[in-house]
Formats: C-alpha cells, structure tokens, sequence
C-alpha cells in the first residue's frame, strides 16, 4: 500500500479543526476504543464519533478500522498518529512552562489574616504551582478595578455592581488607644461607647467609620487617614480612639498604643474582591482553596 501524502493533505485542512480534534484522535488511538475514549475525555460517545468523523472528512481519508468489537488504526492513522503525539507532547510542555511562570497578584491593605494567608497561599501554590505575589496597596479595591492585582483581600463592607465579592469569614474587633488616653486603664470598652470619643478612621481601607452605626448615632468628631501606618500613628498620639480588627493587636504592637477587647461589636468581614471574566479556572481555584481554608486555617 503506498504512504498516505499527509504533507498534501494538511495543506489542504489547514484551520479545519481544532485541538479537540487531534485530542480526541489521539485518545481512541491509545486506548482503542471510543468507550474508553469518551471516559477519558470526559465527553459522550456519539460527541467523540462525531469529532473523529470530522477530524476524517478533513483530512480525506480512513483513520480508523472499526467494527462493533475492535478499533484499530488505519495506515494513515498510524502515520497521523506520529505527528500528535509530538504535537501534543510539546504542547503540553509549554503550557507546563507557562504554568510554572503563572502568578495570582493579591493585593491587601494592612495586615492579611493568619493563620489563612499562609496556608491559603501554601495549598494554591502546592496544588496548582501558580505563586502567588502579595501586593501591598493603600487601596486594594482600586488596584482590582485598575487590573493592578488580579484578586484583593478587603475588610469591612464592599459595594459594587462591577466586581465579584466572596465573603470568606468575619473578624472581631478591638479598640485601640494611646497609652497617655483615660481609656489605656479600661478593662474592656463597650460598642455603645466608641462614639463618645474621637474616631480615627482610615477611610480607604478601613473597616470601622462613622458607617458603621446608624445615622445620628456614630462619633461626632471624626480623624481621618489613609493607610494603616497613618491610622495607628494618629492613635499613638492621642488625637481620638481607633477600631480594628482583633489581628492588630496580635500583630503590629506599638509601643504608645494600647489595644482593648471590644465588648457587643458587630464582626469586620473579610472578603475576597476580583474582576468577573478575567481568568476564570485560576481565580476559580484560588477562591476555592481560599474558603475551604476558612478563618482557623483548618
């Protein structure tokens, strides 16, 4: 029998088909039988006759020998076969390549949440070999918005009709005060009294502000900043009292603060914010990894 002139017929075919296609050759080819085939590929029978009888009609001739108990490769097939495997072997090389390149930018304003930032972390990159770049950022939202990061950690309330908002889990709070403050002997602090002093607010990526009570009822002197160094700065030097969420006073001891177990609070929520339509499978990976973390990191 001569060769088949596949060099001719590709010439012919060119844009015909598509990597599903050659995929599904290739898995028929190996396992010899579309049954199979179809399990493998996670896609119907009838789907994969109808993908091997398009892949045929584009090339013009026979790639199979089948009947209702044997699959085997014509000659064309077999010589096809040669050139997908390659195909499809350095395929997968470079999307390997481009994988171990990949990274998720996250962006945080202050202070992540522990222990489920690292072990969040530490299972996405394990699992998908993606790293992940943390990005520090005095606005994370705007950063989302902007395609600067490509997911954000976000405390307090998010309203937004353009980003995709997942809640992961709610924080407690505690006050914050100068130690020189009539308040640095208090045992404790009530919800209800924090508006009787000077409120520092950090008004971008805070999560405590005049919004946090209802109209007419929240502090009626307000100190505002824009970034956490500024926020717990301002606190040190007694210009009101602060309100955060209990990570900061595990994490950032100052030394002219004093932090205070907040009784009747409302929870800080944690959220994860992101772009909907901009990489999908890998964002749908990490918020998926993310919430099964939860706030213990268990």
């Amino acid at each position: 029998m001569p060769r088949p002139c596949l060099g001719g017929m590709m010439d012919d075919v060119n844009g015909k088909f598509e990597l599903r296609h050659l995929r599904g050759f290739e898995a028929v080819a190996r396992l010899k039988s579309f049954t199979q085939a179809a399990n493998d590929l996670t896609i119907t029978q009838p789907a994969l006759s109808r993908t091997i009888r398009q892949l045929e009609d584009a090339v013009g001739t026979a790639l199979f020998e089948r009947d209702s108990r044997h699959v085997e490769l014509t000659a064309a097939g077999k010589t096809l076969l040669e050139y997908v495997e390659r195909a499809l072997a350095e395929l997968e090389r470079g999307l390997d390549a481009l994988q171990q390149r990949a990274c998720v930018r996250m962006g945080f304003g202050w202070l992540l949440p522990d222990p489920w930032a690292q072990r969040t972390l530490a299972r996405f990159e394990q699992a998908t070999g993606t790293t992940v770049d943390l990005v520090r950022t005095d606005d994370p939202l705007s950063a989302v918005q902007q395609g600067k990061v490509d997911v954000a950690v976000i405390r307090g309330p998010v309203r937004s009709s353009t980003l995709r908002v997942v809640h992961l889990f709610d924080e407690p709070r505690v006050a914050a005060c100068s130690v020189r403050s009539a308040l640095a002997q208090r045992a404790d602090l009530t919800w209800q009294e924090v508006p009787r002093w000077p409120l520092v607010v950090n008004i971008v990526s805070g999560t405590t502000g005049p919004w946090s009570w209802p109209r007419g009822e929240g502090p009626a002197t307000v100190v505002e900043t824009t970034n956490f160094d500024e926020w717990i700065e301002c606190v040190a030097a007694n210009r009101g009292i602060g309100v955060a969420p209990e990570v900061a006073m595990r994490r950032n001891p100052h030394p002219a603060v004093r932090f205070i177990p907040l009784r009747g609070a409302p929870p800080s929520p944690v959220a994860l914010v992101f772009l909907p339509h901009v990489r999908e499978a890998v964002l749908r990976r990490f918020v998926e990894i993310a919430l099964s973390v939860g706030d213990a990191g268990e």
